[in-house]
């Protein structure tokens, strides 16, 4: 089939930034056929796929699924049976960017332009793009552009009838259920609610450690050490303590006021937790 002189393409975490640039582009731009993709590790909420799903509807069109030629395991053991981490995060590079670098491959090398749509904010100074060598490849930000921060993300959201995801009751970000990212809170509730998961990333990180890895999926600590009771009180009591001080640090703006969600853990936790965000799984 010939490839076409020009493509759009917007990658989907199954998370909330990206549902709504693509709820976006679509009330924006209609004349654009743009292709939406979600790059598939096989270890994702099962909440990501129920609303990929719903987003389908909406869209009225098929969210192509990009896999990975060899899955989270099989580089795990390429990698020496060393986690992922914020250091060496080889599962972005092997399970998501090399993905969408051989979908795009066959256009690019037949000369076609392509411009991928990312969805970081106007409020997400820290957060940059896939950076691209590539003359045929541009990569857009319209959310940037176009001065829409995290509230006009939730409005957009909410406003097109789909809502946000059901993780966001208890977790801050997509991605794997074990994703390294996650802060101490969201282990804990991972486990509440998915302790089949919790149980499959404790046996990935005892296997790790076996191996001489340096790392375990929360710095300082393993999951085993982090499920025992005490424990678990000491980190709900701890998010807790911070909920309730950043409650009290927001300002009072009458021209728009803000809804304070009591399960957004990335407003309680900022980066304190040095979680920081990936570029490609992040929302």
């Amino acid at each position: 089939m010939e490839e076409p002189a020009e493509r759009h393409v917007l990658g989907l975490s199954g998370g909330r930034d990206s549902a709504a640039l693509a709820v976006f582009m679509r009330q924006t731009r209609p004349d654009l056929d743009i292709e939406y993709f979600f790059t598939d590790t096989g270890k994702e909420l099962d909440e990501v796929y129920s609303f990929l799903s719903r987003l389908e509807g909406f869209l009225g069109k098929r969210i192509v699924r990009l896999n990975p030629d060899r899955g989270f395991d099989f580089w795990l053991k390429e990698y020496n049976h060393f986690l992922p981490s914020p250091q060496t995060r080889w599962c972005t590079r092997q399970l998501k960017l090399e993905p969408f670098k051989r979908w795009i491959r066959p256009s690019l090398r037949a000369g076609a332009t392509i411009t991928s749509y990312v969805a970081i904010r106007a409020d997400e100074d820290q957060r940059e793009g896939m950076i691209t060598r590539d003359s045929g490849l541009k990569v857009v930000m319209p959310f940037r552009k176009h001065g829409i921060d995290k509230q006009g993300v939730i409005e957009i959201l909410e406003g097109s009838g789909l809502g946000m995801p059901d993780y966001y009751k208890w977790r801050s970000r997509s991605g794997c259920t074990f994703c390294f990212f996650q802060q101490k809170i969201e282990w804990v509730r991972l486990r509440e609610r998915h302790p089949e998961a919790y149980e499959a990333a404790k046996a990935l990180e005892k296997d790790a450690l076996e191996h001489g890895s340096p790392f375990t999926w929360s710095k300082g600590e393993s999951l085993g050490d982090m499920e025992q009771p005490e424990r678990v009180a000491e980190i709900e009591a701890e998010y807790e303590r911070r909920r309730a001080r950043m409650r009290k640090a927001i300002p009072i703006n009458p021209l728009r006021p803000v809804k304070v969600c009591p399960e957004d853990i990335d407003d309680v936790y900022g980066v304190d937790e040095g979680n920081g965000s990936c570029a490609v799984c992040h929302e």
